[in-house]
């Protein structure tokens, strides 16, 4: 339960003013029809996190737990570092229009969310707890839980909420994590 609860929060928190939240609100804004744009971010979401969690999962087949704890601690305070730097939506393509607004939602947000953040946390969680389900589950949870008022809500929630705050604890909560996984305190190791 811990392992889907903590990949809910910190996704759901990290994702906040993320590259594919704004790309949420951009399919929004061109389709308005936000059932198809958030099943396709659902389909889009599911593999990409089950992906990086089966990669998670080999590298605790892979690493010695001492050398895991290591790649693991650094790799979750990189995260709170990266966490602090904003997102742009430059590089993210939408020219996807005549496979239909479902299927031009899962490709864009597929390829949006390769080497994504939330994406390395997910392999990081699924590494770190060794919960292949419980990690993407909640993962995915996290994702939607900030995609979907984006997709609904669209600028009104960016407008209310300080980014910068919800930046700051995402990369506190990665920051403790990375200490605690160094210092071998936790339920791994």
């Amino acid at each position: 339960m811990e392992a889907f609860l903590l990949s809910t929060g910190i996704v759901a928190l990290a994702e906040m003013g993320d590259k594919t939240q704004l790309l949420s609100l951009l399919l929004a804004a061109k389709f308005r029809r936000p059932i198809p744009i958030i099943l396709g971010i659902l389909v889009a979401t599911v593999f990409n996190h089950a992906f990086a969690g089966a990669v998670g999962g080999w590298m605790t087949d892979f690493f010695g737990k001492d050398v895991l704890r290591w790649v693991l601690g650094v790799s979750f305070i990189a995260m709170a570092i990266w966490t602090l730097i904003p997102d742009k939506i430059d590089d993210v393509e939408t020219k996807h229009e005549r496979f239909g607004v479902f299927m031009t939602t899962v490709v864009a947000f597929f390829l949006a969310e390769m080497g994504d953040k939330t994406q390395v946390a997910t392999v990081a969680l699924a590494a770190k707890y060794s919960a292949f389900y419980a990690v993407v589950a909640g993962t995915t949870l996290g994702m939607m839980i900030a995609n979907v008022p984006a997709v609904f809500l669209g600028n009104k929630i960016i407008e209310m909420i300080s980014m910068r705050l919800v930046h700051m604890v995402a990369a506190a909560i990665f920051a403790v994590l990375g200490v605690l996984t160094l210092l071998n305190v936790g339920s791994l190791f």
